[in-house]
């Protein structure tokens, strides 16, 4: 994991509040109570984590969302044992201390090939088992004190993940979400938040199939997600979607072609409207593969509505 510089191929930074628009985040009494058992979880002192070298902050409230990540580095490895799970989060912490200057560990949980998840941050699996609090992550640019994030090992932008990390998954999503009382609905991918390809195209469109799975254990009618998310453009596509966003650039001053081609152009006024923002880059991380700069997600979107024009108006607009 020699260079791990994410986000990456995912690299994003950033924003955008769904809770207003999504209601509440717990789940019924019922639900709540299934009391779904713990998982195996290997805590920092298990795979030799180096100690914080800056307090770990607990917040006094639970999490708000759920969201899942790729790694991207170590990617996609055919190592599936333990010991490889316990060198990766060694590897993961490192560059999280070492390059991006974090306490420790950004992401509370990892979710390795093989199916082994590894405590990440410091106290969070002992916060996890008491329900009542957060520790506060760096996983997702400026939502970190409503998400609680698991990196799941390896690239899924193309390719599936492995049975043994899926059905891990599944069980430490539903643990997580009966611990808080947090909803199907709240199970996320990190570009939800930022303009980043995190968690991977493929794992990304599997959320359903996850939210589901994690009900079913919960005992909770069948997840609806009523508000579409914003959709994620990158240089290279091409479409409705990138004509729609050109228009709006070109109407806040940039000198951008509408032909719906997503080329250098657009790319660079996405970019400036990010910076413009102070958009947070780099927002969570492992390792790098792609440079994310000027990719159009979650956060950047909003930035581009007209003056008194309804956000959701516009998200609904890319979703037909």
């Amino acid at each position: 994991m020699a260079d791990f510089d994410r986000r990456t191929a995912l690299k994003g930074g950033l924003t955008v509040s769904a809770v207003g628009l999504l209601g509440t985040a717990t789940t019924s009494a019922a639900s709540a109570a299934a009391g779904i058992p713990e998982p195996q979880i290997y805590g920092t002192a298990a795979w030799g984590a180096r100690p914080p070298n800056g307090t770990i902050e607990v917040q006094n409230h639970k999490p708000t969302y759920i969201v899942v990540h790729h790694t991207v580095d170590p990617g996609n490895v055919t190592d599936y044992t333990l010991e490889h799970a316990f060198w990766a989060s060694r590897a993961i912490q490192n560059f999280h201390m070492d390059t991006r200057g974090w306490v420790d560990s950004g992401q509370q949980f990892t979710n390795s090939r093989g199916g082994h998840i590894t405590e990440g941050r410091h106290r969070s699996l002992e916060v996890l088992r008491g329900g009542t609090r957060h520790v506060l992550g760096a996983n997702v640019g400026n939502h970190n004190s409503t998400c609680i994030g698991i990196e799941n090992e390896g690239l899924y932008s193309k390719e599936d993940v492995p049975p043994a990390l899926w059905n891990s998954l599944v069980k430490m999503v539903a643990y997580i979400a009966s611990q808080y009382g947090i909803a199907p609905e709240f199970i996320k991918g990190h570009r939800d938040f930022n303009s980043t390809e995190c968690p991977g195209t493929v794992l990304y469109n599997r959320l359903p199939e996850l939210r589901t799975a994690v009900g079913r254990l919960l005992g909770s009618a069948s997840p609806k997600v009523d508000v579409p998310e914003w959709p994620l453009l990158k240089p290279g596509d091409s479409g409705p979607r990138v004509r729609t966003a050109q228009e709006l650039l070109r109407a806040r001053g940039f000198a951008v072609p509408v032909d719906g081609v997503f080329g250098q152009s657009t790319k660079d006024a996405v970019a400036a409207v990010a910076a413009r923002h102070g958009l947070e880059r780099d927002g969570c991380g492992a390792t790098a593969a792609t440079d994310e700069t000027g990719f159009l997600g979650s956060d950047v979107w909003p930035l581009l509505t007209r003056p008194g024009t309804d956000p959701r108006a516009l998200k609904a607009r890319l979703a037909g």
